[in-house]
């Protein structure tokens, strides 16, 4: 899987950018990468968002322990791989059928957090017990919610490119294309928004720190990010949609 989104849309830490790259990356310009990645993957899906960026999506390669979904509900498309262990808890919580899958669990949870909140993300994030690692773009709302499980059993990267876009992928050569050495491993246990970046569902409570990633070279190649024992910070919960503020303003 692969999407990419404009800095204005999800504007990932500075830390990820390598100060020792020596060669250019765009994951977006030209639409290259996508190109890339359907040549790579000729039974590929790719969606277009305009400016805002893009989703690409294919079968080919699948680890069956790990497998991957894609699923559009209402201008929300959910990126999804792995399996989530208590999906008929989930199901009977969000009251979802029987023929719900991973995918559409995350989406409802989406919604539920974005509609009918205040709830906490870590803890929606934290119901979800499996090997996982998900993204997923709200086109209405220009919104993006991301997460990888607290063992991180799921391979799954992110990064810039030149111009300062996220990149997200579960492959570390799309990733090297798309942002050359400015890329390192998604933190485990933690979520990503648009708007209040990147948490720890784990420790909720606790600011995370960036460590610097070296490639066998003794170079700087993007960062890992680790939960600061030190540093707290406040919990944060969505409001309802009709309520006064944009619930993203407060993830």
């Amino acid at each position: 899987m692969l999407a990419v989104f404009e800095k204005t849309v999800a504007n990932s830490p500075e830390a990820l950018q390598s100060p020792h790259s020596s060669e250019s990356a765009y994951a977006l310009k030209d639409g290259s990468l996508a190109t890339h990645f359907s040549s790579v993957n000729p039974n590929s899906v790719t969606l277009n968002f305009g400016s805002s960026g893009f989703v690409a999506y294919s079968l080919d390669n699948t680890d069956p322990r790990v497998p991957r979904l894609f699923t559009v509900v209402d201008d929300i498309f959910c990126l999804f791989q792995g399996h989530i262990e208590n999906l008929p808890f989930l199901k009977q919580q969000y009251g979802l059928n029987k023929i719900t899958n991973e995918a559409i669990i995350v989406i409802e949870a989406y919604r539920t957090l974005r509609d009918r909140g205040p709830y906490p993300v870590d803890k929606v994030v934290r119901d979800f017990h499996g090997k996982f690692a998900f993204i997923l773009f709200d086109g209405a709302k220009q919104t993006v919610f991301s997460a990888a499980d607290a063992d991180g059993s799921v391979p799954f990267f992110w990064g810039n490119d030149a111009e300062g876009h996220l990149v997200l992928s579960d492959n570390t050569e799309m990733m090297k294309k798309g942002c050359a050495k400015s890329f390192g491993p998604f933190p485990k246990g933690c979520f990503f928004t648009s708007s209040g970046g990147l948490r720890s569902f784990e420790h909720p409570k606790n600011e995370l720190k960036p460590v610097p990633r070296v490639d066998s070279s003794g170079d700087v190649c993007g960062a890992t990010f680790k939960v600061d024992a030190e540093t707290k910070r406040e919990s944060t919960k969505m409001p309802r949609v009709d309520s006064s503020q944009n619930w993203a303003g407060h993830i």
